[in-house]
């Protein structure tokens, strides 16, 4: 049996109201007015690396409780990858401490490229290569005032394909592959171009998804009644209703495509869904999940017992649950890059990275991992050959990763005389349970809501942007601890 061994979602905090943004724009694009709902977007700090990272995370769990060393490839599929010529999925393994014999691919160019990278770690562990793991992620940009800034939405999911306590037993797939272009991004643009909606519903998906449903549903051995959950991501208000009619799939089996709360996150939308909808499947149930782009692609799923004695670390539900709401268009703006705000002398710093520097201590800065002296327990960051205690001792330490483990703040600053991306700058020093101490930046909190003594994790971040030279520098950074993580 091949399938789905573990899943999980991310979908970030700030969630841009469409009534706020349809206000501020009135002036220009009356017809939006009406928009109701909510739309998730990336912090700041946050891009389709970091997005794959966090729903890797929650896949897998932490890396002290679930074996992490059973990934043997990762595949990350995006069309918003930060970096044209610099191994996107090198830099997710490295955040998740994966074993650095893996197999690592990135893989894009269409909307349903997460679909494609699920056969393809299916036809992997078919043949030996060991469990592989399947991210997505987008952060996408467009236009102000467009219909796509209030449809889309930024997000990650993760599934892991292996044989072992397999969750949802993979049973086919369908695939059709045509140039039907129903919008398009140049080399080298930020935004998509978009052909005319009517012929996009009505020419491309209304009849290129069925085949692909049929097919996979035929390679299954499942009848179109069978199916519990169909999940398809649209833009297109009852397109997935429309579709399930014709393909003979009940209308009750239709799942919710959080186009009202998240809306349409592109590349890792159908995997988002599906993570969602095994959160409450039970066993014998039928999944069918279908995505539209350059053709379609549809994949069918049976839970299976094991799905009783699994959970994600938090699931796509909390992610849900953790949303706050945005009122303010124009820091949704500053955090897409399309508002440039004043920075002030303090923010001309040049921020050129000295590779040769990051090199050497990758496995510090990208999987936050201190050393811990074996003779004296002490734990230092970041780690040396040199334990400094009492008395000095070489090569005593051993790697002590940090990034799963509980931590509090010991002391803290919010100020507003550097320049920041989201003022005000929150940062301090983080105490972490077993020892090591960071001053480390905080992110995704509000004025007022850390003190002494609050408790925090540890997510991983962009800790800043050479734009002069276009590189991107990735850290760690932490963030509270809230009440459903807690549960």
């Amino acid at each position: 049996m091949i399938g789905i061994t573990a899943y999980g979602g991310y979908i970030p905090r700030l969630r841009l109201s469409r009534q706020a943004a349809a206000q501020a724009n009135a002036w220009y694009a009356p017809q939006f007015a009406g928009r109701k709902g909510t739309r998730a977007f990336a912090n700041w700090d946050e891009d389709s690396i970091t997005l794959a990272v966090a729903a890797a995370r929650d896949a897998l769990g932490p890396a002290t409780q679930r074996d992490r060393g059973r990934v043997r490839a990762l595949l990350l599929a995006s069309d918003t990858l930060p970096f044209a010529e610099r191994l996107n999925a090198g830099v997710v393994a490295g955040a998740l401490a994966l074993d650095e014999d893996i197999e690592a691919l990135d893989l894009g160019g269409t909307q349903r490229a997460a679909l494609s990278a699920f056969t393809q770690a299916v036809a992997r562990v078919r043949a030996g290569g060991g469990d592989t793991l399947v991210l997505a992620a987008d952060n996408r940009r467009t236009r102000a005032a467009s219909a796509q800034e209030l449809d889309y939405g930024d997000a990650a999911a993760a599934v892991l394909v292996g044989t072992e306590d397999v969750l949802a037993e993979y049973l086919g797939a369908g695939t059709v592959t045509a140039d039907f272009v129903d919008h398009f991004r140049a080399a080298g643009e930020d935004v998509d171009y978009q052909w005319e909606e009517r012929w996009v519903r009505d020419e491309g998906i209304a009849k290129l998804v069925p085949a692909a449903v049929k097919a996979a549903l035929q390679q299954a051995g499942v009848a179109a009644a069978e199916v519990d959950h169909f999940l398809f991501p649209s833009t297109f208000a009852k397109m997935d209703q429309q579709l399930a009619k014709a393909c003979g799939i009940r209308a009750e089996a239709v799942a919710d495509n959080l186009a009202d709360s998240v809306g349409d996150s592109g590349v890792p939308h159908g995997l988002l869904l599906l993570a969602r909808v095994l959160e409450k499947a039970t066993p014998g149930q039928c999944i069918v999940l279908a995505q539209f782009g350059s053709g379609a692609q549809a994949l069918v799923f049976r839970v299976t017992e094991a799905i009783r004695g699994f959970a994600p670390a938090r699931g796509v539900s909390r992610w849900l649950a953790r949303g706050v709401e945005e009122r303010n268009y124009t820091r949704f703006l500053s955090f897409k890059g399309q508002l440039q705000l004043e920075r002030g002398m303090r923010g001309e710093a040049d921020r050129k990275t000295a590779l040769s520097t990051a090199w050497r201590h990758h496995q510090a800065l990208q999987a936050l991992v201190a050393g811990r002296c074996e003779v004296t327990g002490s734990v230092h960051f970041p780690p040396s050959r040199l334990s400094y205690d009492a008395t000095p001792l070489q090569d005593t330490q051993k790697p002590h990763p940090l990034a799963d483990r509980p931590a509090r703040i010991l002391s803290w600053s919010a100020e507003y005389l550097s320049w920041h991306p989201a003022p005000p700058h929150h940062y301090g020093q983080i105490d972490f349970e077993g020892g090591g101490r960071i001053l480390m930046d905080f992110t995704d909190l509000e004025v007022g809501e850390v003190d002494a003594g609050t408790a925090m994790e540890m997510v991983f971040r962009i800790k800043d942007i050479d734009e002069r030279r276009g590189f991107t520098r990735y850290f760690w950074k932490a963030t509270p601890v809230r009440g459903e993580a807690q549960d």
